[in-house]
């Protein structure tokens, strides 16, 4: 039974499109796809993306299993900043995904993709040997994201933080809209720039309202995940399920920069060792130059028709008007520029690999 986010009802009277997505009934769409990608890249755009999952760990072995669990090195963290992360399985792939949030030594909060709330969290409890505090605290969590070249102006009405001072991966906990204690993070999935604002169930509604009034004379739009889905692709930023799972490892993702051999962690010796002995397979990014529009799964072939990789995500892009793609390739075609063509249906269609971002 797929849960309900909190404001379920106030979508539905936005005319929101519901469809069950990671296990929750969520917004696709309030007017069309392209509209809404062109307001975040353009104007401002408030995704409601409550159904993601958050986790607070605390105590002086929190550090220890975040440490022992996740790629990045959380060590170097300093109050107030974030950290782009994942959690390896045992056998070569991602388990998940997350963000670290340092609030200060001892207490983290973490965020998890919402298909994996429980996995994730059957994970750290399985590893948490030495009694850091662990709770789930999801349910209780709301989160919006305000993204877009005007998202800065319409927020920094509601708080008198200074916005421009949270750097990328950065937050700060403070008044917002007349809340206390609400997280500001410049941690943005669209590549447009905004803020992710964290707050609890009961003040949801207020904040919600309390943005789109702020930013009326921006023409602020609520954003569906259809919109959040091309605007990520362009970006190549992976999501979990398509681009990178429990098979995909996060060397072969293209995110070995969030892979730290500086410590030990899970899986961490064979991952290295992958890393001495290279790659057979890339995450890429690519263009059409034929037209059509890859998607997930289709095969990916060279130029004498042998399968060489498949599609992980696909889209037609709307700012640059064609059809752009993420997909697992041999390394042989794995450099920028490298020809490759996309099985449409039975038709052979060119695409060339491309440098991320996309855009």
């Amino acid at each position: 039974m797929d849960k309900k986010i909190p404001l379920h009802d106030l979508h539905v009277k936005l005319g929101g499109k519901i469809v069950p997505f990671g296990g929750f009934l969520m917004p696709v769409r309030y007017s069309s796809d392209i509209e809404e990608h062109m307001a975040v890249r353009k104007g401002v755009g408030v995704f409601d993306v409550s159904h993601m999952g958050e986790f607070k760990l605390e105590g002086p072995h929190a550090l220890d299993l975040i440490q022992r669990i996740t790629s990045n090195d959380a060590s170097k963290l300093v109050d107030g900043q974030a950290q782009y992360t994942c959690l390896p399985n045992e056998t070569g792939g991602i388990v998940d995904d997350l963000i670290v949030y340092k609030i200060r030594d001892n207490d983290y909060f973490i965020v998890v993709n919402a298909s994996n709330i429980e996995k994730d969290f059957n994970w750290f409890t399985k590893y948490n040997t030495k009694g850091a505090t662990l709770k789930n605290i999801s349910d209780s969590k709301c989160l919006f994201a305000v993204q877009g070249p005007k998202a800065k102006e319409v927020l920094q009405k509601l708080t008198k933080v200074d916005l421009n001072a949270i750097t990328y991966y950065h937050f700060a906990i403070d008044e917002f809209a007349g809340i206390a204690d609400v997280i500001m993070s410049n941690t943005g999935y669209t590549g447009a720039g905004g803020f992710e604002i964290y707050v609890d169930n009961q003040h949801a509604e207020k904040v919600w309202n309390d943005i789109f009034e702020a930013g009326k004379n921006e023409n602020i739009k609520p954003i569906g995940l259809g919109a959040r889905d091309t605007l990520r692709l362009e970006m190549g930023f992976c999501l979990y399920g398509n681009d990178i799972d429990d098979t995909t490892s996060p060397l072969e993702a293209g995110l070995g920069w969030i892979t730290k051999f500086t410590k030990e962690f899970t899986n961490s010796v064979n991952l290295k060792k992958q890393k001495e002995e290279g790659v057979t397979k890339k995450l890429v990014g690519f263009k059409m130059i034929d037209k059509g529009i890859p998607r997930h799964d289709y095969l990916l072939k060279d130029g004498a028709g042998n399968t060489i990789g498949k599609v992980t995500s696909g889209s037609q892009s709307p700012m640059l008007g064609v059809g752009i793609g993420l997909g697992y390739v041999t390394k042989d075609f794995s450099s920028p520029g490298s020809e490759i063509f996309v099985d449409v249906r039975g038709r052979s269609l060119k695409a060339i690999v491309s440098k991320l971002p996309l855009l």
